[in-house]
């Protein structure tokens, strides 16, 4: 464990001594991102969890933007165990916690009504992974999740970077992943975002204007699982193809947002190619001037718009209630190995998965 660039103070007021653990033979730390910008983003190994985004509003001021925890023991306890973590072996649902593959069926741990979530309860936002920092701006996460880990078959080696840009206020997160017997892989991070900053209590985000590169996307039933259709936004609440606030039509008499408690849907993003890396939403708020643009190689989008937050503290006093937060999931579309007309989210052995994600933060003129 590399953690040589930890500077004497940081924007996010984090103190590394309370992201100091040892368990299970494994250490946990904190470490700080800085670029030229001013940028900064702290993060911990455990589930590699982002604690703070520090970005600056239209008059200068920077605010975290994420919603995040300031201690170690916070972060293990969390009530909400994915906040901003990163989420495998598989994200989103899998149908019954059950699937087959190649003529052999996979039984995975329940953990969301009669479904498989986020790669079960101690999927990888739970494990503690080797991390070294590269230079002030650049982290590397490795993890092997070994055969059978929450029902997942083989052995699955995943390496992940976050690196801020030099010269403007982003963070790419990388993923790789490779396997010695076929297996399902759906690498995303769950960052809770309010680009109004956090506070006590945070601001709700319905102010924020969203705009989502997206023709289609992906119903769910009352357990949301998908249906197995694909159907146009347009003529919905679910249209962000033009810029509206998420709070316009969240309450709208439509059954998609009652099976959600709000958004909770994947999206069909609109690509120039498969696996290209597209524009896949615009998300404003309007007081801070803040604006951050989000880009990935994945074919789906997830929108989640906090609805089962329940008001619980977070770091340094603030709080974060219902709808408090807006989450852009980049991943391949849910419940993919029971839908095999879906794009294939199988990895076999020789190949390598890959993806990437941006969040690019700048102020809206």
């Amino acid at each position: 464990m590399n953690n040589t660039f930890f500077p004497e103070t940081n924007l996010s007021k984090l103190s590394r001594e309370d992201f100091q653990k040892e368990i299970n033979d494994k250490e946990t730390d904190l470490y700080i991102l800085r670029n030229a910008k001013g940028m900064e983003v702290a993060v911990t190994n455990y589930g590699c969890a982002i604690l703070s985004i520090m970005v600056p509003d239209k008059a200068g001021n920077y605010a975290n933007v994420v919603l995040g925890h300031d201690s170690i023991e916070k972060v293990i306890h969390s009530p909400e165990p994915f906040l901003n973590t990163v989420i495998g072996r598989y994200g989103n649902r899998i149908a019954k916690g059950k699937f087959t593959l190649f003529g052999e069926e996979h039984t995975l741990t329940i953990n969301n009504g009669p479904n498989s979530l986020h790669g079960g309860p101690t999927g990888f936002h739970a494990r503690i992974w080797e991390a070294e920092q590269i230079d002030e701006q650049t982290i590397r996460f490795q993890y092997i999740s070994e055969d059978d880990e929450e029902g997942f078959p083989g052995q699955l080696e995943i390496e992940m970077v976050y690196r801020l840009e030099a010269e403007e206020n982003a963070l790419l997160i990388e993923y790789y992943a490779t396997t010695d017997k076929a297996t399902p892989v759906n690498l995303t991070n769950h960052a809770f975002f309010n680009l109004a900053g956090i506070a006590n209590p945070s601001p709700t985000i319905g102010n924020h204007m969203l705009t989502i590169n997206a023709d289609h996307f992906i119903p769910i039933d009352e357990v949301s699982i998908p249906t197995g259709e694909i159907l146009k936004v347009e003529g919905t609440p679910m249209d962000f193809q033009t810029p509206h606030t998420i709070q316009e039509r969240i309450e709208a008499d439509f059954e998609q947002l009652k099976f959600g408690a709000g958004y909770d849907h994947c999206y069909a993003l609109n690509k120039q190619e498969t696996g290209s890396l597209d524009l896949a939403a615009t998300c404003v708020e309007p007081q801070s001037g803040r604006k951050m643009e989000v880009y990935t190689s994945e074919a789906g989008l997830q929108l989640y718009t906090g609805n089962w937050l329940n008001g619980f503290e977070g770091a340094h006093g603030a709080t974060f209630p219902a709808r408090s937060a807006v989450c852009f999931e980049a991943q391949c579309f849910p419940d993919t190995p029971n839908k095999p007309y879906f794009p294939s989210a199988i990895l076999l052995p020789g190949d390598e998965y890959q993806q990437i994600t941006i969040y690019k933060f700048g102020i809206e003129q």
